[in-house]
């Protein structure tokens, strides 16, 4: 086999590579980008198997393939959104709304701390003396909005 037909192997197999290598960074840094990138390399890599192409036809059947799939995911994304079973995974104060916890320093103009499990955490509302039951009603920020329990 000469060098020109090595070269010539190499290029197509270079695809398929390229396909891989964009397949792991899309696993190591998830950001459902690289995976269309990766879709696009296998694309042209699959044609050259059945056309053969010059280097400036594959990059731009690549580049086309990319916009177009990138496009066509985040359009599809749109009117069909992801759901979650637990849609407050990655907002813990969120998760608290509608718990009731216990004043541990005292609310007073406003602002004090509630003890959440063995965490104390800011939180807003109307005064109260610490042991004071109250529950969780909102967020604002990072502080716990309160209303006191009668």
């Amino acid at each position: 086999m000469d060098a020109a037909s090595l070269f010539e192997l190499a290029g197509r197999w270079a695809w398929f590579i390229a396909a891989a290598c964009l397949g792991v960074i899309e696993l190591l840094v998830p950001g459902i980008l690289a995976i269309w990138l990766a879709l696009a390399a296998l694309g042209v890599g699959l044609l050259l198997l059945a056309v053969d192409l010059p280097l400036a036809a594959q990059l731009a059947i690549f580049a086309g393939l990319s916009v177009i799939l990138v496009f066509a995911s985040r359009q599809f994304l749109a009117k069909h959104p992801l759901r979650s079973d637990h849609p407050t995974l990655n907002q813990r104060g969120a998760s608290y709304i509608g718990s009731i916890l216990t004043v541990e320093q005292e609310i007073l103009n406003g602002r004090g701390k509630v003890r959440v499990g063995d965490s104390v955490w800011l939180a807003e509302g109307e005064d109260a003396a610490p042991g004071t039951k109250v529950r969780v009603t909102g967020l604002n920020g990072s502080a716990l909005v309160v209303e006191r329990i009668d």
